[in-house]
């Protein structure tokens, strides 16, 4: 396990914590996670929810995807947030002077009009899936068998916020990996992600306002205990 004491700094991964903070993305409180934890902090990407703040999510995508270098040829969006995912981050790539096309998936198969289960670009090449999160990789599992089945490569998984902590198994024990590290080493796929846990706790071991501020305690003994 690592420390709870963060040991990095990156002005990209903070300014998105705040920002998420700002919109009220990120909350803090009890919150029960999947894995049955009381979590004290909820990451719901599902609130970036008017044009101004996808913008500025989609932003902040683009900027880490070309910082990291990861080569990649199409954006796919599992559906359902995904899809808004992916294709903000094409349109702000675009605008940045990369141009990429993006295809997402249905939840069921159509059978009139172009049918099928897949929509937009035809999937080729290297693929980049983009989603929120990664919670036991069973999105990423069931997006690398559509991409295969369409003749597409999966390179590697885009997300907003790594948690850091350990997942669990079916019958809930916890396991000595994350769901990301399962991503990296089981799946071999590259993993992206636009902060951590270790950002949130440096933004709020670093924050001057003290109702932000006395979130960092419960967050560090959340890290200690469940972290990876």
């Amino acid at each position: 396990m690592t420390s709870a004491a963060p040991t990095r700094a990156d002005p990209l991964a903070q300014d998105f914590v705040k920002f998420s903070v700002e919109a009220g993305v990120l909350r803090f409180g009890e919150f029960r996670t999947k894995a049955g934890r009381l979590s004290p902090y909820f990451f719901n990407a599902g609130l970036f929810d008017d044009g101004a703040k996808l913008g500025r999510l989609a932003g902040f995508y683009a900027r880490r995807l070309i910082d990291s270098g990861l080569q990649f040829d199409l954006l796919f969006g599992p559906a359902y947030k995904g899809i808004t995912l992916a294709a903000a981050v094409a349109i702000e790539l675009a605008r940045l002077g990369h141009n990429k096309p993006f295809a997402y998936n249905r939840k069921e198969a159509k059978d009139h009009g172009e049918g099928g289960m897949l929509v937009g670009a035809p999937v080729r090449g290297r693929v980049l899936i983009v989603d929120d999160v990664i919670s036991a990789g069973t999105s990423v599992r069931e997006s690398i068998a559509m991409i295969d089945a369409a003749g597409g490569t999966p390179c590697g998984v885009a997300i907003a916020l790594d948690r850091q902590e350990r997942a669990t198994g079916a019958d809930g024990a916890e396991l000595p990996h994350s769901a990301v590290q399962y991503v990296t080493s089981q799946l071999e796929l590259d993993v992206v992600s636009i902060a951590t846990l270790d950002d949130l706790l440096q933004v709020l071991s670093h924050a001057s306002d003290p109702a932000l501020a006395r979130h960092a305690a419960p967050v560090a003994a959340y890290r200690e205990r469940y972290g990876i």
